[in-house]
């Protein structure tokens, strides 16, 4: 690892290490490939040297990517590693239906079911930085609510290494947010598939899926925290979820976690009933909650990690215009700098502007 400044660097260098700014924000990944585009954004951040990896006559020239699994000794593009990470979600999707099935039919089901479905994911999409994309690239329109399941499970896991878990932790809240849902299997389909608003007798039917995601995970013999999870992930701080309008401390930490993690996935997807938000928009609600209903601590680390995902979006702005975040300040989240073209407008001075969409 050679700590070289920014003068030096060329085109095709390999970071060794993921570089931050000076708000402690991620701007570029470690392993990353070097183009001239990323190097300029390294400018725009005042970053002056970075950690290079050294190289030598038999290094690839290509714009391959280095596998990080120890097991493996080959070089892949980050295409074929994405469609890898699109195979495993697939079968992570076919493996919450068939955990739905198993359900509603004998009321309990295999843990084994729920490890081969979730695990592979979870292994691939480990070292994927933008998360953002990542989801967004997955989700198609159908089969919401086994996605919503898939993604639930992989925002938990990675809320719980962001927090500094440990890989046995962060998999056993990927798991919570897995299950998170399988008491659904129990309500009838016409209600959850329903395009209108449900009727409050409808609403209740749907709570109580919390209550019976708790009875199959418990009938099923798992452990109390991921059965909790199932039952508390719809309470709130304050006292205003369900189904036991817990407060604070009653709410068990990974509840907390997949809490988030099914907001956030429930606001980027379109539903039967409501079209998907703006990614901005959903982050700005998880921090409003943040105040009284979502840990805070949990939905500061998510949205802290989340953030630099954005650097480089596309924008489009109250105004008409397109441009692209190039930074985002950790004292106001959602007013960043934006380059339109050769100029630079930032939104923490330009208070009549907002930023109406974000674009992968």
């Amino acid at each position: 690892m050679l700590r070289t400044p920014l003068s030096l660097v060329k085109v095709g260098d390999r970071l060794a290490t993921d570089t931050f700014n000076s708000f402690g924000l991620l701007i570029l990944a470690g392993n990353t490939v070097l183009t001239g585009d990323d190097i300029a954004k390294l400018h725009l951040h005042h970053i002056f040297d970075v950690d290079i990896v050294p190289k030598y006559d038999d290094d690839p020239q290509d714009d391959t990517i280095i596998d990080e699994h120890p097991s493996s000794k080959r070089n892949e593009t980050a295409a074929k590693k994405f469609e890898k990470v699109k195979a495993s979600y697939q079968e992570a999707i076919d493996g919450i239906k068939e955990l739905f099935n198993e359900a509603k039919r004998d009321g309990t089901i295999r843990l084994e079911t729920v490890i081969t479905g979730f695990l592979p994911i979870a292994q691939h999409a480990q070292q994927e930085k933008d998360v953002v994309s990542l989801l967004i690239e997955l989700n198609t329109k159908d089969d919401y609510t086994y996605q919503h399941s898939v993604q639930v499970g992989l925002i938990s896991y990675y809320i719980a290494k962001w927090m500094g878990q440990s890989e046995e932790e962060a998999l056993l809240a990927g798991k919570a947010g897995y299950l998170h849902d399988i008491g659904k299997c129990r309500i009838d389909d016409a209600v959850l598939q329903k395009p209108g608003r449900l009727t409050p007798s409808e609403y209740d039917e749907i709570k109580q899926h919390a209550r019976y995601g708790y009875e199959i995970a418990k009938q099923s013999g798992f452990s109390e925290p991921l059965c909790l999870a199932a039952l508390q992930h719809h309470e709130r701080l304050n006292g205003s979820g369900y189904p036991d309008q817990l407060h604070s401390e009653a709410i068990h930490p990974l509840s907390k976690i997949v809490a988030v993690a099914d907001i956030y996935s429930a606001m980027i997807s379109n539903r039967v009933y409501q079209k998907k938000k703006d990614l901005l928009f959903v982050l700005k609600e998880i921090h409003r909650c943040s105040f009284g209903e979502l840990d805070p601590y949990v939905t500061q680390k998510f949205i802290h990690h989340m953030l630099p995902c954005l650097i480089g979006k596309k924008v489009l702005l109250s105004n008409g215009e397109f441009g692209s975040i190039v930074l985002i300040r950790l004292t106001d989240y959602f007013r960043p700098l934006i380059r339109v073209g050769e100029r630079f407008i930032d939104l923490a001075q330009r208070t009549e502007l907002e930023i109406e969409a974000v674009y992968i």
